[in-house]
């Protein structure tokens, strides 16, 4: 079967691109033919070799051709951009939903999102949680992400050094700030975890005034944003990941990443984030930090439920192996063919 595959490729590499990477990876590892294609442009000098070939801005007549040489048109999200090839050339259209198509917190659509969700019924629709699903308001196939198992695992050479990671863009919707507060309010209980923030953004001052305003310099400490293995290595260090996101996160892959890596998962209720932890951990009500502080302390003082939390991770991660994802993508897509 011949993939043609939109959405942006190396050297953008965020959460949806390293879905689309893992997938395309196995597909073609499967025996399956992968083309990608991006409406990004990309240097010449800023490529590297892939398994499959990548066409960045392509002419209007690398488009066509691309097309007729496909079997099936996958998008990572609904590109208004690449839409008017399959008035061309009618291909079947699978699109992989990773996002609830709205342009702020509030939920709220302009007409290009509205645009979006009328196209999805020309397409075979993928959602990555029954989160998503139920915000699309469309029929899909729900099937969660993967996350990269070759470098997100245990190993038996790391001890756990510290108590509490957090991983993520240092932005107000990710939560670091209520993070901090409940870190102060675990003083009042006798408890001082310590506590890693792995990642960087416009909030990190912020965030760093914060800490040392409330005394906790001896207890947080800032690593600055690392590549996916620099994360994978310290997360192995770390008993607790908290995901204490502010917005509904449509997925998560963070959380089995850090289940992966040995951590019990505490993260916010809101949108897909329930789904990634699955029973690899526990949640809280999103934006209540009393309700944070009082999950954490709980976790934090009865250390005998962790091996149960990683115990149930196992099968929970099974599940969202690359290969056991794209091989249930591959039945759609077969289907829509």
């Amino acid at each position: 079967m011949r993939v043609l595959l939109h959405t942006r490729f190396y050297p953008n590499m965020g959460g949806i691109e390293t879905v689309a990477w893992l997938l395309a990876h196995e597909w073609q590892r499967l025996g399956e033919q992968v083309t990608g294609v991006s409406d990004v442009a990309c240097a010449p000098a800023q490529r590297r070799e892939l398994p499959f070939p990548v066409h960045y801005r392509p002419s209007i007549q690398c488009w066509l051709k691309l097309m007729r040489r496909a079997d099936v048109f996958v998008h990572m999200n609904v590109s208004l951009k690449a839409l008017w090839p399959l008035a061309l050339v009618r291909r079947p259209w699978v699109v992989v939903h990773q996002g609830c198509y709205e342009v702020d917190r509030s939920g709220k659509r302009d007409w290009r999102e509205k645009l979006k969700l009328k196209s999805m019924s020309f397409a075979t629709n993928v959602a990555a949680s029954c989160a998503i699903a139920r915000r699309i308001a469309r029929p899909a196939v729900v099937i969660p992400n993967p996350f990269d198992s070759t470098l997100f695992q245990t190993t038996s050479s790391v001890a756990k050094q510290c108590e509490l990671a957090f991983v993520g863009r240092l932005v107000s919707d990710k939560g670091c700030d209520q993070l901090i507060q409940a870190l102060e309010l675990l003083r009042n209980e006798g408890l001082t975890p310590r506590l890693t923030i792995i990642g960087d953004g416009p909030e990190r001052a912020a965030l760093e005034q914060m800490v040392q305003a409330g005394q906790l310099t001896g207890q947080v400490r800032f690593t600055g944003g690392l590549d996916q293995r620099g994360v994978a290595e310290e997360l192995r260090r770390h008993e607790i990941m908290v995901v204490p996101s502010l917005w509904e996160e449509p997925f998560g892959v963070v959380a089995l990443e850090g289940a992966a890596c040995g951590c019990v998962v505490l993260g916010s209720d809101g949108g897909g984030l329930p789904e990634a932890i699955g029973p690899a951990g526990r949640t809280f009500r999103r934006g209540d930090v009393n309700d944070l502080v009082l999950k954490l302390s709980h976790l934090l003082q009865h250390t005998e439920e962790w091996s149960r939390y990683r115990a149930a991770a196992k099968a929970h991660l099974a599940k969202h192996q690359p290969r056991a994802v794209a091989a249930r993508y591959l039945e759609i897509l077969r289907r829509a063919v």
